[in-house]
């Protein structure tokens, strides 16, 4: 029971210290010339786009259904994809790192500004996961 009562705080704390600020590029260029720099900078390194998301549309299709009238982004897209070399490598250190897969990297416009960014991931296994993402936002910033 201890040892339960002390796995759940420790999980709960980590969770706390993972919900840090995403890590954002600004980019120089429209959304969808940014959409199509981190489309081919993802099947660039040889990775599958499982799935576009495409929330900014979403959140203004939807904004007077839900009783508001603020635009949160005039467009966003969120790219989810995986590394089946980067994934079992942080998984067989860790098997729990299973919770942070797929990945994604989004791209938003907000007053303007394009920005391309990610999540930061924990300390540990999943800094290899961290450093693809940088490395694929940073080629498509300089797209």
């Amino acid at each position: 029971m201890r040892l339960a009562l002390l796995s759940t705080i420790a999980f709960s704390v980590a969770q706390i210290a993972y919900a840090e600020a995403p890590i954002l590029k600004t980019y120089d260029g429209t959304f969808d010339d940014a959409t199509f720099a981190v489309e081919t900078a993802i099947v660039g390194k040889g990775l599958v786009i499982d799935y576009v998301s495409h929330t900014g549309d979403m959140l203004n299709r939807t904004a007077k259904d839900v009783g508001s009238d603020v635009t949160i982004f005039e467009a966003a897209d969120i790219f989810l994809f995986c590394s089946a070399k980067v994934s079992r490598e942080v998984m067989e250190e860790e098997p729990m790192n299973i919770q942070h897969c797929p990945y994604s990297i989004f791209v938003a416009e907000r007053a303007g500004e394009v920005m391309i960014g990610y999540r930061q991931y924990p300390n540990g296994a999943m800094q290899k996961v961290q450093a693809l993402l940088e490395g694929i936002v940073e080629e498509a910033v300089d797209f």
